[in-house]
């Protein structure tokens, strides 16, 4: 087969473009520019709406920014800069703090109100008549929640919360009430750009993930779906996602718990929903659970990557349920592409790398790489 065989309706490439330069995986001066930009006008999802428990203000990263997500005794989330007006000492100093009807700076002890950020007072300061208190409250932080998730954004006018596949693609899953049953972290030694890069495709997938090829066998093949192959056609019948058998994303393929009840056929047929959330996180539902993966940048050559695993009430509640066991096989996956993204960053290290030059397959890269320029480049 040849390019010949591409159907005008895949996605893969019709040509090889190149992608992003050296500087964009190695200079501080571009990262920065991906704080200020991308980073600071986007939704970023920073957790579950529910780990940020009532009465207390907790430190979360946004791009380059200190915030503080505020959760007062009667319920009201808010989030703002972890910045005091005043003269611009942080407010929280630990990760999580008790508050409550107001914020006040552990320096000159101004005072803000938690659920608005109005200034309310300034202790031993007597300020002067040119003094506004009104245009002195705290800087906020917009916030919205998504299917439990609470995502945040710097920007005035954040706008939608970007999706690969719509936010409405896990309406079917309950995914308000499901609870936190396992959480990962570790950090990996590359740039954010290249762990989302070798997400973004399978051409890695028969060298670098036995165990995963075996659970979908098309990813065996080096492609992600079976539109992506060359002489598909909408035609083409549609196969199980999973190996023969297998019904979930876990060592053995089996449950771990019960179906969601809300699901359709084809999406307990499928195994697996993936919904991308660029530029910080991406969800996989499967029929018995959920995972979501957050990517926090630390630098322009180090990225902290956040898992957690989400269960349905009953499900944590069976009998000797283990959450850790049902978490280690996307672990073995989560490992092996750490690995493999370091691998890739510590190459392009190299003088001699200059640009990568994609493949039809990796239009998924080549989509992700455009959208990124364009946050960058779009005006404030």
């Amino acid at each position: 087969m040849g390019q010949a065989d591409r159907h005008p309706l895949s996605p893969r490439l019709d040509h090889c473009p190149e992608g992003l330069p050296r500087a964009a995986y190695l200079d501080p001066g571009w990262f920065a520019r991906e704080m200020a930009t991308v980073f600071a006008r986007q939704w970023v999802m920073v957790g579950r709406e529910a780990d940020f428990a009532a009465g207390t203000m907790q430190r979360v990263t946004l791009g380059a920014a200190d915030v503080i997500v505020v959760h007062d005794a009667a319920g009201t989330l808010t989030a703002y800069h972890n910045s005091c007006p005043h003269r611009g000492s942080e407010l929280c100093r630990e990760a999580v703090e008790p508050v409550g009807k107001l914020i006040r700076c552990p320096y000159h002890a101004f005072a803000y109100a938690t659920a608005d950020g109005r200034l309310v007072s300034t202790a031993h300061a007597v300020p002067t008549a040119d003094f506004d208190p009104r245009a002195h409250g705290l800087k906020p932080v917009a916030s919205r929640v998504w299917n439990g998730f609470l995502f945040l954004s710097q920007s005035a006018t954040p706008g939608e919360i970007w999706a690969d596949v719509g936010l409405d693609t896990l309406r079917n899953w309950p995914m308000a009430d499901l609870v936190t049953g396992h959480r990962w972290e570790t950090v990996l030694e590359c740039n954010w750009k290249a762990f989302w890069e070798n997400y973004s495709e399978c051409l890695h997938c028969p060298g670098i993930h036995p165990e995963l090829c075996d659970m979908v066998p098309i990813y065996g093949t080096g492609v992600m779906g079976a539109s992506e192959a060359l002489g598909w056609t909408p035609e083409t019948a549609e196969q199980p996602n999973l190996r023969p058998g297998a019904q979930s994303w876990t060592l053995d393929g089996a449950l771990c718990g019960p179906v969601f009840p809300g699901l359709t056929k084809a999406e307990r047929q499928a195994g697996y929903s993936f919904v991308t959330l660029w530029p910080s996180a991406y969800v996989v539902a499967h029929p018995d659970y959920v995972r979501a993966v957050r990517l926090e940048p630390l630098g322009p050559e180090q990225t902290r990557l956040i898992a957690e695993w989400y269960f349905a009430p009953e499900t944590l509640a069976q009998p000797g349920f283990d959450a850790e066991s049902v978490a280690a096989f996307a672990k073995i996956v989560m490992a092996q592409d750490g690995a493999a993204s370091e691998m890739n960053h510590r190459g392009m290290r190299s003088p001699a790398f200059t640009a990568a030059r994609l493949m039809p397959e990796e239009y998924e890269i080549h989509r992700f790489q455009q959208w990124l320029l364009a946050e960058m480049e779009r005006p404030t």
